[in-house]
């Protein structure tokens, strides 16, 4: 096991299976050092952990929860590629979409969901760009999608 999913047992977090796609892309794309992964959505055993705007249906917190979830998803497409994520040199860049309310304006908090699990299990390596978008509606109705690019150590 790698050191990084240890870390994730410590948290009682568990790395999922790679969520299959629902359109015409694959989870994540390989290219030189660095891994791409497609927008995930806080699917949990193939379904929406929840639906609904944020700020309306969904709190904040409860988003941020989701955004995590979302987090676990990438990782694993990062990990369907790269083998072992003990090989990612750097979190890259995170991008999270937030189905938002009208009024709300939390979508950076929404957001920290996602990156702080990946400070978490990676430490300095996990520190990140970001871009937190509030958006009309998400596929599925969820209320989150984040997606991530890693930089993977030399083979």
């Amino acid at each position: 096991m790698s050191a990084v999913e240890e870390r994730l047992g410590a948290l009682g977090l568990t790395l999922p299976p790679v969520v299959p796609p629902v359109a015409a892309y694959v989870p994540a794309l390989r290219t030189g050092p660095y891994v791409y992964t497609s927008g995930q959505v806080p699917l949990v055993d193939g379904k929406p952990a929840a639906t609904g705007k944020v700020g309306a249906e969904v709190t904040a917190e409860r988003a941020k929860e989701l955004a995590g979830i979302c987090a676990l998803n990438a990782l694993a497409a990062v990990k369907s590629v790269a083998g072992d994520l003990d090989r990612v040199a750097r979190v890259v860049k995170v991008v999270g979409y937030v189905a938002s309310a009208p009024d709300f304006t939390g979508q950076p908090q929404v957001v920290n969901g996602a990156s702080e699990l990946l400070g978490a299990l990676f430490g300095e390596r996990g520190e990140h760009a970001r871009s937190a978008v509030g958006v009309a509606v998400l596929p599925l109705d969820v209320p989150v999608e984040v997606e991530i690019q890693v930089e993977l150590a030399d083979d």
